[in-house]
């Protein structure tokens, strides 16, 4: 029987590793199944941040866990631009026909989040030949310097990291809990357009239709349809970060499917392999063919291993009726958070999609932020076995990345062990 400790993987993990790979807990995982985890001491932790929204299908999904070893038995890697293999066509030809719009559209895959934006944004700028790219206040876009550039928060993600790529601009996101209405975000824009780039020069304006470290704040559909409005009167591309918010997390395939506008690009990551590593790029055919032959790929871009997760993944979301069972949990968790107000006044608002919720805490009577509140109560929900995260501009957000496919009666036990953890903070 391992010796190994909690205590003393911590001291071996700080002598050999750095300090910048933040890490939030001080245990360690042993084994997890669905929406649990246990560390290496025993004991029982119930995950509300799934590896930051990568989990939807929970850990160790049966039908992705089957789908993976099969494809072990057959070939872990060749390099698809060496030897291609079937599932990057297969899981290519699902992606498009699930994506929003009837219009044609062509997929390449990649590894990471950032890789996918990084590649959407190499898309874009080859098809309109401009360099230009506008992103938003409170948007993360990934830790490569790259999507750095277009992420609009500086702490800790852009300390000491700089200088950034130019030509990317930042545009304020319509946020009325921080006093920015869409007409004043519309201005913006504009402002944008009159004193920093002309708009004819711009490729492309990428938005997250939920913004995720932001604070999980709903784009309203009238800003993005104005967004649409502006690409199309000035050639400029839409294109819909979906990394955090896809693949049934809001209670539909996508954000984008609540909203009827269609963007010419779409990135995706997180839960599309079930915690495999898997990226991709969705969008107009057209579009997506301007890169010439040899600019797009990498070595491991489109793993055959999280390809066959992914084809499970699509699977197990059309079976188990996810995109339902999402907007289920997410009404059921909305309502006792909105229940708790009268107790708890820092709750200033519980607000998503489907199951794609947080919660948002300002000081008492006031529009002032309280991390401090939201940390005191992620503390003790951890001590208490339920891993929860927080985000947002300020810190003061608390958002929920459960599996879709959690058990009732363990979701249940959750949403007391947050209760309490809120109690607590606010006594």
């Amino acid at each position: 029987m391992s010796t190994t400790t909690n205590a003393s993987l911590q001291q071996r993990k700080e002598a050999a590793t750095p300090r910048g790979v933040g890490v939030m807990c001080g245990f360690y995982i042993d084994r997890a199944k669905n929406a649990e985890l246990w560390d290496i001491e025993g004991r029982r932790y119930i995950d509300f941040a799934g590896g930051i929204g990568v989990l939807n299908t929970g850990h160790l999904n049966d039908k992705v866990a089957a789908a993976v070893a099969a494809q072990a038995e057959k070939f872990s890697h060749t390099c698809y631009q060496v030897v291609p293999y079937e599932l990057y066509v297969s899981v290519a030809e699902k992606l498009n026909a699930i994506t929003p719009g009837d219009h044609a559209k062509k997929t390449c895959f990649f590894t990471s989040g950032a890789e996918a934006v990084e590649n959407a944004i190499k898309i874009a700028r080859s098809h309109t030949g401009r360099p230009g790219v506008i992103a938003f206040f409170g948007g993360y876009h990934g830790r490569t310097n790259m999507t750095l550039g277009l992420t609009g928060k500086v702490a800790p993600y852009k300390l000491g990291f700089g200088p950034f790529p130019g030509e990317v601009f930042h545009a304020p996101y319509p946020n009325p809990m921080h006093g920015v209405s869409e007409e004043e975000a519309l201005k913006g824009l504009e402002k944008i357009f009159k004193c920093d780039i002309d708009p004819k020069r711009v490729a492309a304006i990428i938005i997250e239709p939920v913004q995720g470290e932001g604070g999980f704040n709903v784009t309203p559909n009238s800003f993005l349809a104005a967004l649409r409005a502006i690409c199309d009167e000035h050639g400029i591309l839409l294109i819909a970060d979906e990394v955090q918010s896809g693949f049934a997390r809001t209670g539909k395939m996508f954000a984008m499917d609540h909203t009827g506008v269609i963007p010419d690009l779409m990135t995706m990551a997180k839960s599309l392999a079930g915690g495999y590593p898997l990226s991709a790029v969705t969008g107009r055919a057209e579009v997506m063919d301007a890169p010439a032959a040899g600019g797009l790929g990498g070595t491991y871009a489109g793993s055959p291993l999280a390809l066959a997760a992914a084809e499970a993944v699509m699977d197990v979301i059309a079976e188990d009726k996810l995109c339902e069972r999402a907007q289920l949990l997410g009404d059921k968790l909305k309502a006792k958070l909105d229940s708790l107000k009268a107790d708890i006044p820092h709750i200033a608002q519980a607000r998503g999609l489907g199951a794609m919720v947080a919660v948002e805490f300002m000081k008492p009577g006031t529009n002032t932020p309280d991390a401090d509140f939201a940390k005191k109560a992620q503390q003790y929900a951890l001590q208490h076995g339920l891993i929860l995260l927080t985000c947002g501009m300020y810190y003061n957000v608390m958002r929920f990345l459960f599996p879709l496919t959690i058990e009732d009666a363990v979701f249940d036990e959750a949403m007391g062990i947050m209760e309490a953890a809120l109690r607590h903070a606010a006594a």
